[in-house]
Order: C-alpha cells, then structure tokens, then sequence
C-alpha cells in the first residue's frame, strides 16, 4: 500500500506540513532499489496552499514510479476563504511568520526530512525534483538559486538540500517584471498582487531591492539546478514572460533546461484535466501534455533502475 501520512513541519501552525505519497516496496518491481522523489509546492499567490495543484499532481507523478510529496508552506491565510475576504474588500496586516524567507526554508526543511528517512522510504537522495505551481513555482525557482546560499546553509547541512532539478509551471520568476506589467492588469490583479507581496515581503509595495532579490531569473548561476518550465501564452495573471525570462537567463548561464509554451490557457490550470478541474476552463488537453513532456524529461536524468531484462526474459 502507498505510504501516505502528514508531518507536521511547525509546532504553532497546523497548515504547514509536508504530506508522503511512498510507493509501496514491492518484491516484483525494484526489489529493494531506490527512486527517485518529486517535492510538490502548490500555488496560491503565497496567500494559501492550492489543492488543485498538491495531491492530483503528486498521485500522477507517482503514477509514472517517483515518490511523491506535497509541501504546504508558510502562507498568509489559515483558511481557504482569504480570496474570497481580498474580494470583499478586507484590510490586512502582515505576519512575519510567513514572510521571506519562510516558505524556501519550508522546502529545506522538508528535503532534509526526504534525505534523512531515504533508506526507510527507498527514496535515491541525490534524486530529488522539486515541482511548483505559479507562487509555489516562485518558490521553487526561488529555491533554486538560493540553496546553497547562507540563508539555507547557514542552518541546514548543504548535502541534504540540494535538489537534482526543477520543474516550474507558469512561475513568476521576476518580480520587477511582475511589478511593471501588473499595472496594466484590472483592480483585482493589482489588489492580489498588494496582497501577495504582504504576504511574502511584508508590505504592499517592497523597494527594487527587495524585489530582485527574490527574482530567480537574476540570479541564476552556474549551480543552479536544470529546469523544466511549462506557461502558457493565453495567461493574463502571470505574464508568459516570467518563463521566457527564465529560459533566457538559464541558457546565458549554460544551464540545462527545457520549456514549453503553449498557445492558450488561462493561469492555474495544473494537470488542465479533470483530476484538477473546478470548472470547464481549467480544461486543456494540449497543455495537458506538459506532465508527460517532463516525465520524458526526467527520464534522461533520473529512470528508474531497471534490470536490463525482465526475469522471466
């Protein structure tokens, strides 16, 4: 039976958790080989933890033989309803336990618990992928080119953080960027990034700074780790540009990366199947390949450790 249990990561905040999707050990399959693990951090605008994009996405990568987690960190709202209070025109204060650099200190902390129960759960530690979606796609490109920085390694052993790769979908990756072209978006956009940005900095409006200092796309480097990106062309929250960016900068480093850009869909859409669906917008059949794109991606990395031949061969 897949092993599925929740830890808890923080002693006063029940919401911040890491959740296992542990494949069974069978004798027929790997018998006693390890494999590689996928750490899923979920959207939602550092302001919740979107189920859309946690459990669905891990169930699938499971399905193609990884180890699965799901990560729920630091975020602004402690109920799933904080869209719904920004709608209605509530005021908020900021909380310092879910500003930076909370939420890529989360991953750290959740990649040391992987690569410490690795032998128990037959997970390959140096065969870790991280996955994220819009914020939590920030969040794990931000990761990427802050993990072996002092604001990870200064608290965390530097061989239990390091991911193998990266998958983003529709991920801001700019905040400079995202600062200019949200101007141009309607009141709601503009009122959720506000929103977002105390959330995460602390205030509605941080400085320059502040805001490249969190830009992955300015701070790639030789070791930051290769990266799969998927958008799409037809997002109006998280311009297209964040990817493209990305891509750009990844190339100019000399990193290995790959990106897929499709044509239309609008923002969030996860598997764009119905496993992740609220509505007939969130379906998508082309962009829905973009799973499939990465587990082919993956493969060049990090395939299982198969027997040349079947036993019965």
């Amino acid at each position: 039976m897949m092993l599925i249990q929740k830890i808890p990561l923080d002693a006063n905040n029940e919401h911040v958790s890491l959740t296992t999707y542990i494949l069974d050990e069978s004798q027929e399959l790997l018998v006693g080989k390890k494999r590689p693990a996928v750490l899923i951090c979920p959207g939602g605008a550092y302001l919740n933890c979107s189920d859309r994009e946690a459990e669905p996405v891990a169930l699938r990568f499971a399905a193609m033989g990884y180890h699965a987690f799901v990560l729920r960190y630091h975020v602004f709202f402690d109920t799933p309803n904080g869209f719904e209070r920004l709608l209605q025109g509530e005021t908020f204060e900021p909380r310092k336990e879910c500003q930076y650099p909370a939420a890529i200190r989360d991953i750290a902390h959740a990649m040391t618990i992987i690569y410490d129960h690795a032998d128990e759960w037959f997970v390959d530690a140096e065969k870790i992928v991280l996955c994220g979606f819009s914020a939590g796609g920030h969040n794990v490109l931000n990761y990427a080119v802050h993990y072996d920085k002092p604001v990870i390694i200064d608290d965390f052993e530097a061989a239990k953080v390091k991911p193998a790769a990266v998958i983003a979908g529709y991920p801001i990756s700019d905040y400079l960027y995202m600062k200019e072209s949200v101007r141009y978006q309607d009141d709601i956009a503009q009122s959720l990034f506000k929103l977002s940005n105390l959330a995460f900095f602390g205030q509605e409006e941080p400085s320059d700074e502040e805001l490249a200092e969190v830009s992955a796309t300015r701070l790639v480097s030789h070791s930051t780790p290769p990266t799969f990106i998927w958008a799409t062309a037809g997002d109006k929250l998280v311009p297209v540009g964040h990817s493209t960016r990305m891509a750009t900068a990844l190339a100019d480093a000399g990193v290995p990366f790959e990106i897929h850009i499709y044509e239309e869909g609008n923002h969030g859409l996860a598997l764009a199947t119905q496993a992740t669906a609220t509505a007939k917008t969130d379906l998508n059949p082309i962009a829905a390949e973009w799973i499939t794109a990465a587990d082919i991606w993956l493969q060049k990395r990090f395939s299982l450790p198969l027997e040349e031949k079947g036993r019965w061969g």
